[in-house]
C-alpha cells in the first residue's frame, strides 16, 4: 500500500537524537528509554501494519509525573510526541515518525482504586479492558466496552478512539463508560477532568477529550464505570437468504423497541471461514448470520428472545436457534470471536470501520460487495450490526503493492459510501492516517479550521501526534503542522 502520504523527518531533530535519549535516561532513568534500533523496530507500526516508520527513541514511563517531565523536556526541544498504548490502532493512530518519540503507557495498568458503592474504579490507562472486568469480577462487576481486542488492548487507547465493542449496542461506547481523567498536557502540566460523579461543572471537556487521539495530551490515569454483572445472558443464532433479509431483520429489531446486549453480523465468505476455523455449528446454506444475545432474568431472556422470533419470521430466516445452555451458547460465539484470526488465516484483510443509519444497512451492504467486485477484490463481512458500526475485511495480497492499493481504494470507496448514505468515517478505529485525507468528505472547511483551533488551544506548537487526523493540505504544510505556527517548528 501507498496512497497516504507521511511527512519526511526533521534530520535537526535526527542528528541530536544520541543526545536527546541520553537527556531522557537522565529525566526517567536510563531503564526506562530504548534507543536501539532493535528495540525501537518494536514500536514502528500499530495495527495497521502496512505503514511503517522508526521512532527516534521510545520511552516506556512508569508515572503521571514522569510523563510530565518528558513532555516538559520534549516541548522545550520542539521534539514530537506519539503516545502509544498497546499498538492494536487499525488506522495508524499509534504509527511513529522518525523525529519522534514514542511514549508508551504500558508498565502504567495497576488498579488504583475500586468503589464498589458509587460502582467506579480508577485505573492506571496502561491496563487492558479485561484486566478491569478481571480486577472487579469477583464481586459481580464488569467494565463494558469490549472491542475485539479487549484482552491487548489498553484503556488509553480505547480513549484515544472511543473504542466499542459488541456490547456498545447496549452499553455505549468508551465514552459512555469514563466519568474523569488525569491527562499530562503538552506542556507538562497536569490536570483533572471530570471526576467519580455523574457530571462535571462547566464545559464537557471530558467528552471533547474521549476521541481526540492523542491531539490533546496523554491520558494516565481514568476514573470508569463498573457495571454490576446480569443475572444471565442468552445468545440466538439466525441464517437468512440473503443479506439484505438479515439487514431488514436487524432493522425490525431495533425499531421495535428491544435493545440487545449485542447484534453480530457475518456473511457467507466470513460464515465458511470461521466454521472451518471454529467448526461452531454454523449454517452453510445461508448468505447472512445473525448472533443476537440478551441477558437479564430466565424470564426476562426467554420473553426477548420469543419477541425476537416472531420479528424474524417475515424475513424466513432458514436457520433458528436459540441457546439452551452454557455450553451451547459458547459454540454461538465461538465462529465470531475467532472471526478475525480466521480470515487471517487465509488472506491478509484490510479491516474497515464506518457507520451508517440503521436503515440503510441493505443498501449499504449491497453496495459494498459492487465497490470490491469492481476493484477486483473479495470482501468478507464481519461487524456490529446493532449500532451500523461496520467492519468489512477486503481481503488482497500484500505482496502484491498494486493490489494493496485497490484495497485502500476500496476502503476510501466504503467510507465515502458511509458519509453519502447519512453516516461518518468511523465509529471506533479512529481517524489516525488512514482516514486523514478522507475528513474533507465529512467536513466542511470551515469544519476542519474549528477543530484545528481546538487543537491549537491544547498543543500550541503541534508537536502531540502530528500528521495524524486532519488532511495535509487543510494544514498548509506537508509535515503535520499548520502554516504559521512557531518559528521552531517551522526549520
Amino acid at each position: 500500500m501507498s496512497a497516504i502520504a507521511l511527512p519526511a523527518p526533521d534530520p535537526q531533530i535526527i542528528a541530536r537524537r544520541d543526545q536527546i535519549i541520553r537527556q531522557l535516561g537522565a529525566l526517567v532513568g536510563s531503564s526506562a528509554v530504548i534507543g536501539d534500533e532493535d528495540g525501537r523496530r518494536l514500536f514502528e507500526t500499530d495495527g495497521l501494519t502496512a505503514y511503517r516508520r522508526m521512532p527516534l527513541a521510545v520511552v516506556l514511563p512508569e508515572s503521571t509525573e514522569d510523563v510530565a517531565r518528558i513532555l516538559r523536556f520534549c516541548r522545550e526541544g520542539g521534539i514530537k510526541v506519539i503516545a502509544r498504548g498497546a499498538g492494536t490502532s487499525l488506522c495508524g493512530g499509534a504509527l511513529p515518525a522518525e523525529d519522534a518519540i514514542v511514549v508508551g503507557v504500558s508498565r502504567m495498568n495497576k488498579v488504583i482504586d475500586i468503589d464498589y458503592a458509587s460502582r467506579t474504579a480508577r485505573v492506571q490507562t496502561g491496563i487492558t479492558n479485561l484486566a478491569i472486568s478481571s480486577a472487579v469480577g469477583a464481586r459481580g462487576f464488569f467494565y463494558a466496552p469490549d472491542p475485539s481486542s479487549q484482552l491487548a488492548c489498553t484503556l488509553a487507547g480505547n480513549l484515544a478512539m472511543n473504542s466499542g465493542g459488541a456490547h456498545c449496542l447496549k452499553y455505549g461506547v468508551t465514552t459512555n463508560n469514563v466519568l474523569g481523567m488525569k491527562m499530562v498536557t503538552m506542556d507538562g502540566e497536569i490536570i483533572e477532568i471530570g471526576g467519580a460523579h455523574m457530571d462535571a461543572p462547566g464545559y464537557d471537556l471530558l467528552g471533547l477529550c474521549v476521541g481526540s487521539e492523542g491531539q490533546f495530551g496523554i491520558v494516565t490515569e481514568a476514573t470508569v464505570r463498573i457495571l454490576r454483572s446480569a443475572e444471565g445472558a442468552r445468545p440466538m443464532m439466525l441464517g437468512f437468504g440473503s443479506s439484505d433479509a438479515a439487514g431488514a431483520c436487524v432493522s425490525a429489531i431495533i425499531a421495535s423497541g428491544i435493545i440487545p446486549v449485542a447484534i453480530e453480523f457475518m456473511d457467507k465468505p466470513a460464515i465458511e471461514v470461521c466454521e472451518a476455523f471454529a467448526k461452531a455449528g454454523y449454517p452453510l446454506d445461508v448468505e447472512a448470520l445473525l448472533i443476537i444475545e440478551v441477558e437479564g432474568s430466565d424470564s426476562e431472556m426467554t420473553t426477548l428472545l420469543e419477541r425476537m422470533v416472531e420479528i424474524a419470521r417475515p424475513f424466513e430466516p432458514r436457520t433458528l436457534r436459540v441457546s439452551a445452555s452454557p455450553e451451547e451458547s459458547a459454540r454461538i460465539w465461538k465462529g465470531r470471536k475467532a472471526a478475525f484470526g480466521a480470515i487471517g488465516r487465509i488472506s491478509e484483510y484490510y479491516c474497515m470501520d464506518g457507520t451508517i443509519p440503521l436503515g440503510q444497512l441493505s443498501l449499504v451492504l449491497r453496495r459494498i460487495g459492487e465497490i470490491c467486485a469492481t476493484h477486483k477484490l473479495r470482501v468478507a463481512n464481519i461487524f456490529h450490526a446493532g449500532d451500523g458500526n461496520l467492519h468489512p475485511l477486503i481481503l488482497y495480497n500484500a505482496n502484491d503493492p498494486a493490489e494493496g492499493l485497490r484495497a485502500e481504494l476500496a476502503g476510501a470507496d466504503i467510507l465515502k459510501l458511509c458519509v453519502q448514505v447519512g453516516g461518518c468515517l468511523t465509529g471506533e478505529h479512529g481517524v489516525g492516517i488512514e482516514k486523514r485525507d478522507l475528513m474533507h468528505v465529512q467536513f466542511s472547511p470551515e469544519d476542519l479550521a474549528l477543530q484545528m483551533q481546538i487543537k491549537t488551544v491544547f498543543d500550541p506548537d503541534w508537536l502531540l501526534n502530528p500528521a495524524k487526523v486532519f488532511p495535509l493540505d487543510a494544514l498548509g504544510r506537508p509535515d503535520g503542522v499548520p502554516a504559521g505556527q512557531t518559528d521552531q517548528l517551522a526549520a
